[in-house]
């Protein structure tokens, strides 16, 4: 018997993420459009959740950003205005980055309700921004907060780290997020097909070290919550979001869920907790990032 290879001693972490997030991307076989962001009612359901069951974690990475009320800032990702809207009476000026014309629709609508005047948006994916032509000048910080589904996230943080005069912020999962797990729990389940988890904070550190920029880390509890106002309105989400169509693969689900549900005051509930990471660096402090 031939012995084993030797461990790979420093691997390509942005290779391992690449991988990583194309098998994740494969595992999506649902016909569930519930995240596709350029459809309004989906906009719309995930800015009313990010009003009320996100309050306080927008409201801790707001205040553990290094800001001013002189801060040029870049929120990548920013989904219907979740951090940049509550950020702006703080700062001096934000540029939204969010490719969703459903968020940016909604964003659009917040902005001009709030009568804030700071926060220019721009309807492109992080991938396809040139800075030199889509942003005027570089950020006094930078925020990417759960939106890092970049397949080359080396190319991505490159560009992020050159755009920034002062900090970076990541934002991002550490273990599997509660919604995760129960796709990983039923897709092999309910379709005879195995579910991929994306790539995790490990490897974005690693990718991060490997650039040469050595990032602070810290873990944040992650919270997730689905609430519903009938149990037909629950069966009716879940059965669309894992493509439920037979008789057996509704047995699944109900047995599945069925030890999740809970009630609060006239809702029905289920939740899950899991953790995520806040990464985040100084120009100052960092080795410069290699071209």
């Amino acid at each position: 018997m031939s012995p084993a290879p030797p461990p790979l001693l420093n691997p390509d972490w942005n290779e391992i993420w690449k991988a990583r997030q194309i098998l994740h991307e494969s595992s999506k076989h649902s016909d569930d459009p519930s995240h596709n962001w350029n459809i309004r009612e989906n906009a719309e359901r995930y800015d009313f959740t990010s009003r009320s069951e996100y309050d306080e974690r927008v409201l801790t990475t707001i205040n553990g950003l290094d800001i001013s009320r002189e801060s040029r800032v870049l929120d990548i990702g920013a989904g219907p205005g979740t951090l940049a809207i509550p950020l702006a009476s703080q700062v001096k000026e934000i540029t939204a980055i969010e490719p969703g014309e459903g968020m940016t629709a909604i964003m659009a609508e917040r902005i001009k309700k709030d009568d804030v005047t700071n926060i220019t948006i721009i309807r492109k994916r992080w991938e396809d921004v040139i800075p030199k032509s889509d942003l005027a000048q570089q950020y006094d910080v930078v925020i990417a907060s759960l939106s890092l589904t970049m397949e080359d996230i080396r190319l991505a943080l490159r560009k992020m780290d050159k755009v920034s005069q002062g900090s970076v912020y990541l934002f991002w999962f550490v273990d599997m997020p509660f919604w995760e797990r129960m796709f990983a729990d039923l897709w092999d389940p309910l379709h005879g097909l195995p579910y991929y988890s994306g790539p995790k904070a490990d490897c974005l550190f690693g990718v991060l070290y490997q650039m040469g920029i050595y990032a602070n880390i810290e873990m944040l509890p992650l919270k997730k919550e689905y609430r519903f106002t009938t149990k037909d309105e629950m069966t009716a989400f879940f059965r669309r979001r894992f493509n439920v169509t037979r008789p057996e693969q509704e047995r699944v689900l109900d047995n599945y869920l069925k030890p999740l549900i809970r009630t609060k005051g006239s809702e029905i509930v289920i939740s899950g907790d899991s953790t995520f990471a806040k990464i985040w660096w100084k120009k100052d402090v960092k080795k410069q990032a290699g071209d």
